[in-house]
């Protein structure tokens, strides 16, 4: 009965923050339009630009296709609670066909931890689940603080939807496109609760709960032990099934399809879906242990040969200890943002500072934790062996860089009275310019959390008024005054800040296109012809793909690029530095994340040079009028 009670409860708080947020809203098409024109018309030539104005008049006329569109969209959102959330979740993540590693799943790196022996890894492993089982505790109770925003607008409420699925869903791979399963009845089921332990590529099922109470730290611990004792048996040891997870999902939905033919599998497979979260128990890899290697281990487990199969990638969280000391989190992005990952991981992190191992007095007798076994036929054995070469290639590809600015951080940005995230972008345009001598679109994701069920939509960072100030930074044809240089950079800023705060208030552009393509799409129209465009093809191209992930705990959030010839710029600004993780791919020539990561330590040089001779030359009238000689700090 107080279950009952526990969920009407949860329900009536859930509804109460529902009922106060608004909807998304549906931003004006003309608006759109006119926003869009300004996107692009700076980054493509000026022919293609007529015949893309020229679209986007005719599309906007009035009676047009738009206006018609528009208005079944407007009506969408009057008959749902989130008008953009099934389109964006299936046009962002769930028809995308690529492996989850590197090209979807984001993950955090936690601070290198030093283990003395494989016993003190796994009482951190202890810890860690530990802490997971409080965290759902106060998910499950609905006990978790409502967020506000930060940055620009601050203060505003925002949608707390998001933690409710991060231990509750699972993704299951589709021949065309995956399906996003959440368990919404998970506080009141009866079911044990467990957990999926991988170990040397073996998956075991640690129960959480025995008699009613969940299991101390010193219970868990125990179950680990025996957990690798159990992996070190090599006459039991089973191929390594979590390699097909890391595979294209069309790919593994094949596989899971020849899988699920064998009872054993079927068993094994139901375990693995209805657990609340994956705690991969890695080998050393041998590797040296900076910040580059441990961000290409959480994100590709380092192939085959080291722990790329001790995954399974369809989960939400994926909790990784290394042996050497390699630990982070890896996550199927499908289900929520960063800032969901960096909540939790920070509680995580806090839990196992605040709380050193106690060793407990009387543990339980505990039933021994299951190994998940397999039916492998020829067949699936011809697939693993597949799945491992394509997520060698992966690995192999891979060109992470990342990159510790400490020259400052968001303490002197904000001295010059400019946003952090605003100033970070510019330089990151400048960069770009200075390797490729061009600008590109670019995504930076926005919340859209101050609205019911929201998730992102895109800020376009390469706007005209960043191109007008990298050019002055770079244009060796032509001298510009610092003065000049210093306006365009403050012009440059307050664009990408109007931008933002559209963004976050559900008026940028991506999202809206996004409706009205599939809206016509729905009505079984021809493409309007302005989907069809080159103009709109580049423009949803993402070389520059960006997201500042802050932190308040030492760690740091990266992944992969979202296009072959392109970059993935993460950033964490902390007061007196920043960390970037810049990825790309090996095999594309035109990108190198050395290449890119020596162009943006120069571009934050820069710029810093210039705030500060701005700065001075601002001081100096005042300084002769006061008649003071004083030495002028130049702040490096």
């Amino acid at each position: 009965m107080p279950i009952l009670q526990k969920e009407t409860a949860r329900d009536r708080d859930n509804q109460v923050w529902k009922h106060v947020l608004p909807k998304v809203p549906v931003p004006p098409l003309k608006q759109t339009l006119d926003t869009y024109l300004k996107c692009v018309q700076h980054l493509v030539k000026e022919e293609q630009f007529k015949r893309t104005k020229a679209m986007v008049e005719k599309f906007g006329a009035p009676g047009g296709v738009g206006e018609l569109l528009q208005k079944k969209l407007l009506e969408r959102r009057d008959k749902t609670t989130n008008w953009v959330y099934d389109y964006w979740l299936e046009d962002m993540y769930l028809n995308n066909r690529l492996a989850l590693p590197v090209n979807s799943s984001p993950v955090m790196v936690f601070p290198k931890q030093t283990f003395r022996d494989q016993k003190d890894a796994l009482r951190f492993a202890a810890q860690i689940i530990r802490g997971v089982l409080d965290y759902k505790g106060l998910i499950d109770e609905r006990a978790l603080p409502v967020e506000s925003a930060r940055g620009q607008l601050a203060g505003t409420p925002l949608c707390m939807e998001q933690y409710y699925r991060l231990f509750t869903s699972y993704r299951y791979p589709g021949l065309k496109t995956d399906t996003l399963k959440v368990q919404t009845n998970a506080a009141s089921s009866s079911a044990p609760e467990h957990i999926i332990v991988a170990c040397k590529n073996q998956f075991f099922v640690l129960d959480v709960v025995a008699n009613g109470k969940q299991l101390s730290e010193t219970e868990i611990l125990s179950q680990l032990e025996k957990i690798m004792k159990m992996a070190e048996n090599a006459e039991e040891r089973l191929p390594p099934f979590g390699i097909l997870t890391s595979d294209g999902r069309t790919e593994w939905a094949q596989a899971r399809e020849a899988l699920t033919k064998d009872q054993t599998n079927r068993d094994s497979l139901a375990l693995i879906e209805s657990c609340l979260c994956v705690v991969c128990l890695d080998e050393p890899s041998g590797l040296m242990q900076s910040d580059t290697n441990r961000a290409l281990l959480m994100l590709h487990g380092g192939g085959r040969e080291k722990n790329g199969a001790n995954r399974w990638y369809d989960k939400s969280m994926q909790f990784v200890i290394g042996m050497d000391g390699t630990c982070g989190v890896v996550c199927d992005h499908s289900p929520f943002e960063g800032i969901v990952l960096v909540q939790c991981s920070e509680y995580l992190m806090k839990y196992v500072i605040g709380s050193p191992y106690k060793m407990a007095l009387s543990i339980r007798e505990l039933a021994p934790p299951r190994r998940l076994l397999w039916k492998c036929s020829p067949h699936i054995q011809g697939v693993l062996a597949a799945s491992g070469e394509r997520l060698q290639r992966l690995v192999n590809n891979l060109d992470m860089d990342v990159f510790k600015f400490t020259v400052y951080g968001k303490e002197f940005i904000k001295k010059q009275n400019m946003s952090p995230d605003a100033l970070i972008q510019v330089s990151l345009q400048l960069a770009f310019y200075k390797c490729r001598g061009r600008l590109v679109s670019t995504y930076e994701s926005a919340s859209i959390r101050r609205f019911q069920e929201g998730r992102v939509d895109n800020i376009r960072s390469a706007t005209p008024e960043v191109l007008a100030f990298v050019k002055s930074m770079t244009d060796e044809r032509v001298t510009f005054s610092d003065s000049e240089k210093m306006k365009r950079l403050r012009d440059a800023i307050k664009a990408q800040t109007n931008y933002t705060i559209a963004a976050i208030t559900g008026m940028a552009i991506d999202n809206h296109f996004l409706g009205l393509l599939r809206i016509s799409r729905e009505m079984n129209m021809e493409k309007p012809e302005i989907f069809c465009d080159e103009t709109y093809v580049a423009s949803n191209h993402f070389i520059l793909s960006t997201s500042q992930v802050p932190t308040t705990v030492e760690m740091f959030c990266c992944y992969g690029p979202v296009v072959p010839n392109g970059y993935g710029a993460c950033y964490n600004p902390q007061s007196h530095h920043i960390i970037f993780c810049v990825s790309s791919f090996w095999e594309n020539t035109e990108t190198s994340s050395a290449v890119f990561v020596k162009a943006l330590n120069e571009s934050l040089l820069e710029i810093r040079d210039l705030c500060n001779r701005g700065s001075a030359a601002a001081a100096k009238p005042v300084e002769s009028s006061q008649g003071a000689a004083r030495p002028h700090k130049s702040g490096k």
